[in-house]
């Protein structure tokens, strides 16, 4: 399926629904990060990162949300990235993408707790996928396998927040506190 192709969610959520018997966990992993230059401003990229990572996210989350909501339970989880914490120099779309990601998903979990609905936000580092092909390859590198599992074990323990792997919360914390005008003039 298309994540873009918005108009079908509705119904092929449904179907999904009722191919399953019913539905208590929907994990969203759709993501897109092109290739961009540092002197490159390119709307198409931006909207089909939008498109691809936030909208649709939301478009089938959404689903999920009136669902679990309806019978007072469910899990919904998003796997976003820990380039949402901050608006590095190297990807203004991306980084803007995966900030939306975390902040809906912010919100459905609030939204949905007093209707006992876990929401988890997933913040991986850098998992060796096709994504990595667009990037420098940097430190801390895990593996598909090695994400999943701490993936699952988030999901299992109903977590909020999780980074993957863990060392990145902190570098996230950090990050995070940096005063704006020196994190701009930081080349990452």
């Amino acid at each position: 399926h298309n994540v873009t192709d918005f108009d079908e969610i509705p119904g092929l959520f449904q179907q999904v629904v009722s191919d399953l018997g019913g539905l208590d966990l929907i994990v969203y992993v759709a993501g897109v990060q092109p290739s961009v230059s540092l002197d490159e401003y390119c709307f198409a990229k931006d909207k089909s990162m939008m498109e691809i990572n936030v909208i649709g996210a939301m478009a089938w989350l959404n689903e999920a949300a009136a669902r679990f909501e309806r019978t007072g339970s469910g899990h919904i989880v998003g796997v976003s990235s820990i380039a949402g914490d901050r608006g590095r120099v190297g990807a203004p779309g991306y980084n803007s993408s995966k900030a939306a990601l975390n902040t809906f998903l912010e919100a459905l979990r609030n939204r949905l707790a007093k209707h006992g609905v876990t929401v988890t936000t997933i913040k991986p580092g850098f998992v060796d996928t096709i994504l990595l092909e667009n990037v420098a390859k940097t430190f801390w590198v895990i593996s598909p396998k090695e994400a999943a599992e701490t993936i699952t074990k988030a999901i299992k323990r109903k977590r909020q927040t999780v980074y993957v792997p863990a060392r990145w919360g902190l570098v996230g914390l950090i990050i995070r506190h940096i005063p704006s005008f020196v994190f701009r003039r930081l080349s990452f």
